[in-house]
C-alpha cells in the first residue's frame, strides 16, 4: 500500500510537471505576460464617469477592441489611480511615453503577516517560543509613563487569566472606565495631579503595547504594515504607573511608582525615561532598579536617543538591562524619481495618491542656513510654490515644523535629508504633506543633481510596505553610545533591540491635513527598543520563574546574534561595522536566551562589593542599597571582576586577571571548550580550556589574563570575544580593551 501511494505520488509530480512545459508552450503568444501595477495621473472630473476607457486608453492599441480577454485585472477607483493588467516589459515601455502615465512595477507575491517584529524575532503563533512561555500568561508588567489608554484594542483581555494571588495593585481610573484581565492596575505618580492615569501624549500607550498589547488584527496605519500587531508578552499583564506629564518625569515621582510596584507584585519593570549620567548614588533610576533587583524584579530601561556620538549613555549601572534601537526587515518605502532618470529609496508613512507626477526640484539650502533646515518663514521668499523642497535634518527645527514651513510657503512635497553624522538610516513619518525621508548619501546626490541643471524634476513614489531588507538588523544612527561615564568597566549598552519604525499603540492625532485619530502609529527610539527587552525578559521569566535578574540579563546577552539577514557583521549608519559601544553584546534573539546553556548570576551583595571598588563612600552606597554598608569589612572588586556576561578593560603596561563563574542551565552531561577571538595588541589566555558539568545549576569558574603586547596606540578602544563553545550552545561574552 505504501509502495503503491508512492508512486501515485511520483506520477503526480512527473504528470504536473510535464503539464507545465505543454502549459508554456500552449501559452508562447503570452510569453512573457506579467501582472503589472500601474500608476497613471488622475483623470479630468468628466473622465471619471469612464474610469475602464480611460484605464485601456494606455493598454497597447492592438489589443484595445480585439477579441482577446481584457488584459485589465482590476480598475481601481480610491487606492489607487490606475490599474492592474498583464503586460509585458516591452509593452510596458510602450506604455511609458503616453502621456498621464506614471509608474508602473511587476505585483508583488505578498503573505499574511503578524506587524512585524515579533516575527522578525523569530517569535510565531502556537510554535517554538512564544509557545513554550505561554506567551508571558502570569506575568505583570510595569509601565512607567505617560498614562494609558484603557480602551485601546491593544489592551483587550481576550483570553487572559485573571491576574495572579499575588498582585496587590490599584486602579485608579473612575466612573465607566475601569481595568480589566489584560490591563490590571494603573495609578498616578505625578506630583500634584489627582487626574486618573490617562494617557498624556501618547507614549505611554505605545510603550505598553509593544511590551505586552494583546493580539489586534488587521491593525496599519494608512494601510501601511498591515497584520496583526502584539507585544513581545502578548498574555502578560500590564501595570501602568504614570511618572510624566507635558514637563517631564520627575525622579522623584519615578522612585515613588517603583517603590509600590515592588509592593503590587510585578515582575519586570519597563523604563523609557532617562537623560542624564551621574554617580549611582545619585542617579534615581539606579537607586530604584537596584530595590527592584532585591525583590527579583527585572527591569529594563532605554539607553537614549543621543547617538550616534559615543559616552552619551542613560542608564547604566550593571543591575539594570541597558537597550539600545535597532532596525528590522522592513521599511515603508517612498522613492524619490528626479528627472534624471535616478531613483532614490526613501520611506513615508503617509502614502498619498497624487505625487507621483514630476514636479520642479529645489534646494532652498543655497540661500542660506535657515532656508536649508526649512526654519518656519524662510521659505515665504525662496520660490517652492509648486514645487518639491529638499530640506536638511537639524539645525535645532522639528521635522513637523519643516513639513509646515514648506506647506505654508506653497510647496507640494518634501525630501528629507540626513545630516551626515545621521548616515544613510530612515525613518519613517507622518507629516503634513507628502514627504520622504532620504539618507545623508542619497541627499547628497539629490542635492547634486538640482545643481546640474536649470530645470531639475523631481516625483515621490509612494511603494508602501516591503519586508526582507537584508541589512537589518542594523544599529540606528540616534541610539545613543559607549562607553559608560560613571562604570567604564562594565560595557553599555548591554543589547540591543527593534526601535526603529515599529507599529505600535497610539490614540494621537496624526500630523496630517486629515483630521483623523491613529489606532496605532509608525514609531522610533529607544523607548520602543526597551519595551521589546521588556516583554522578552517577561517571557523568559515564564518559562523560567526561578532564574534572577542577572540570570534572565546574562541569557539575553550571550546569546546575542552577532550578524545581520545577509550573515554580514551589524552595520550602524554609515554602512560600516558598528562596534561593541553601539551594540553591547549584539541583537536579542530571544529563542536562543530560552536556552542559553551557561548563566552568569549575580546577587546583590555582588553589586555590594563591586559599588565598593568604585570608591563611593559607605555613606553613598547606603543611599543605593538601603542598608548600612562598611567597605572595609566587604571584599572588595574592582569593576571588571563583577561576574558580568561582558568584559570591558582599561589596560596599561600591567597583565590584569579576572575571573568569571558560570552556571550551567543547559543539558546536565555537557562540556564546553573555550575560544577566542584575540585582539590586536591583546594577548589573552583563558583557564581552564575545558568546562566539564555533570548536572544542572553546576557551577564551574575560569580566569582570564589580559596583557598589552607590542606596539600600541594609548588610548585606543580594541574588541573581541571569549565564547564557551558545546556541541549544542555558543555563549559569547563581548570584550572591550582600552590601551593605556
Amino acid at each position: 500500500m505504501m509502495i503503491e501511494r508512492l508512486t501515485m505520488t511520483c506520477i503526480f509530480i512527473i504528470t504536473f510537471a510535464f503539464w507545465l512545459i505543454f502549459h508554456f508552450v500552449v501559452a508562447q503568444p503570452q510569453t512573457g505576460l506579467q501582472n503589472y501595477l500601474v500608476h497613471v495621473n488622475k483623470p479630468d472630473v468628466q473622465v471619471v464617469a469612464d474610469l475602464k476607457s480611460y484605464y485601456n486608453s494606455f493598454l497597447p492599441v492592438e489589443i484595445v477592441g480585439s477579441e482577446e480577454p481584457s488584459r485589465i485585472i482590476h480598475s481601481y477607483h480610491h487606492v489607487v489611480s490606475g490599474f492592474a493588467a498583464r503586460l509585458s516589459a516591452e509593452e510596458v515601455k510602450e506604455m511609458e511615453m503616453k502621456d498621464g502615465f506614471v509608474y508602473a512595477r511587476v505585483e508583488k507575491i505578498l503573505a499574511l503577516h503578524t506587524t512585524h517584529t515579533p516575527n522578525f524575532l523569530g517569535l510565531y503563533r502556537n510554535v517554538g517560543f512564544w509557545q513554550e512561555s505561554n506567551y508571558g500568561k502570569g506575568t505583570i508588567i510595569g509601565v512607567l509613563d505617560t498614562g494609558i489608554n484603557p480602551g485601546h484594542p491593544s489592551f483587550s483581555d481576550k483570553n487572559m487569566p485573571p491576574p495572579p494571588e499575588k498582585w496587590k495593585g490599584k486602579c485608579e481610573f473612575i466612573g465607566n472606565v475601569t481595568c480589566n484581565k489584560k490591563l490590571i492596575g494603573a495609578r498616578n505618580f505625578v506630583r500634584g495631579s489627582t487626574d486618573p492615569p490617562f494617557e498624556e501624549g501618547g507614549h505611554g500607550t505605545l510603550t505598553s503595547s509593544v511590551a505586552a498589547g494583546n493580539f489586534v488584527d488587521d491593525a496599519n496605519v494608512f494601510g501601511n504594515a498591515n497584520g496583526t500587531a502584539a507585544g513581545m508578552a502578548p498574555l502578560a499583564h500590564i501595570a501602568m504607573y504614570k511618572v510624566c506629564s507635558d514637563s517631564g518625569c520627575s525622579d522623584v515621582d519615578t522612585l515613588a511608582a517603583i517603590d509600590a510596584a515592588i509592593d503590587d507584585g510585578v515582575d519586570v519593570l519597563s523604563l523609557s525615561i532617562g537623560g542624564y549620567t551621574a554617580p549611582f548614588y545619585d542617579d534615581g533610576m539606579a537607586i530604584g532598579a537596584f530595590a527592584a533587583i532585591q525583590k527579583g524584579i527585572f527591569m529594563s530601561a532605554s539607553a537614549g536617543n543621543d547617538g550616534p556620538l559615543s559616552a552619551t549613555l542613560s542608564n547604566v549601572a550593571p543591575w539594570i538591562l541597558t537597550v539600545g534601537a535597532s532596525t528590522h526587515d522592513r521599511k515603508i518605502v517612498a522613492t524619490v524619481v528626479l528627472g534624471n532618470g535616478q531613483e532614490y529609496d526613501g520611506e513615508s508613512i503617509f502614502h498619498p495618491t497624487d505625487c507621483h507626477s514630476l514636479f520642479p526640484l529645489v534646494y532652498p539650502g543655497l540661500l542660506n542656513q535657515e532656508a536649508a533646515v526649512c526654519k518656519s518663514g524662510s521659505l515665504n521668499n525662496a520660490n517652492v510654490k509648486g514645487k518639491i523642497v529638499v530640506c536638511d535634518k537639524g539645525g535645532g527645527v522639528t521635522r513637523l515644523e519643516k513639513g509646515k514651513s514648506v506647506r505654508d510657503a506653497g510647496g507640494v512635497a518634501m525630501v528629507l535629508v540626513n545630516l551626515e553624522i545621521d548616515g544613510d538610516g530612515t525613518l519613517a513619518y507622518v507629516d503634513v504633506l507628502p514627504t520622504t525621508n532620504v539618507g545623508y548619501s542619497a541627499g547628497e546626490m539629490i542635492k547634486d543633481y538640482v545643481n546640474s541643471t536649470s530645470t531639475p524634476l523631481a516625483g515621490i513614489l509612494f511603494k508602501g510596505s516591503s519586508i526582507g531588507f537584508k541589512s537589518a538588523p542594523s544599529v540606528s544612527s540616534f541610539s545613543s553610545r559607549g562607553p559608560s561615564l560613571a562604570s567604564p568597566g562594565i560595557v553599555k549598552p548591554d543589547i540591543i533591540g527593534p526601535g526603529v519604525n515599529i507599529l505600535a499603540a497610539t490614540h494621537v492625532s496624526a500630523e496630517n491635513k486629515i483630521d483623523t485619530y491613529l489606532t496605532f502609529n509608525i514609531v522610533s527610539g529607544t523607548s520602543i527598543s526597551c519595551p521589546h527587552l521588556s516583554g522578552i525578559a517577561a517571557l523568559l521569566k515564564s518559562a523560567h520563574p526561578d532564574w534572577s535578574p542577572a540570570a534572565i540579563k546574562s541569557a539575553i546577552m550571550t546569546t546575542a546574534d552577532q550578524f545581520n539577514l545577509e550573515g554580514q557583521p551589524i552595520l550602524e549608519q554609515r554602512n560600516l561595522p558598528a562596534d561593541i559601544f553601539a551594540t553591547g553584546a549584539g541583537h536579542v534573539n530571544p529563542s536562543k536566551a530560552n536556552d542559553p546553556g551557561l548563566i552568569y548570576d549575580i546577587q546583590p551583595h555582588n553589586y555590594i562589593q563591586y559599588l565598593c571598588g568604585l570608591g563611593y563612600t559607605d555613606k553613598q552606597i547606603g543611599l543605593i542599597v538601603q542598608q548600612t554598608i562598611k567597605c572595609s569589612l566587604q571584599s572588595t572588586i574592582l569593576e571588571a571582576e563583577l561576574n558580568y556576561p561582558s568584559f570591558s578593560i582599561i589596560l596599561g603596561q600591567q597583565s590584569q586577571n579576572y575571573t568569571r563563574t558560570v552556571t550551567n542551565v543547559g543539558d546536565a552531561s555537557s562540556t564546553y571548550v573555550v575560544n577566542i577571538i584575540q585582539i590586536r595588541g591583546v594577548h589573552i589566555v583563558v583557564e581552564p580550556t575545558t568546562l566539564a558539568f555533570t548536572k544542572v545549576n553546576q557551577q564551574a569558574t575560569y580566569s582570564v589574563s589580559f596583557t598589552q603586547i607590542g606596539s600600541s596606540i594609548t588610548g585606543h578602544f580594541v574588541q573581541g570575544t571569549i565564547s564557551w563553545m558545546s556541541n549544542k550552545y555558543v555563549v559569547r561574552s563581548p570584550i572591550s580593551v582600552k590601551l593605556e
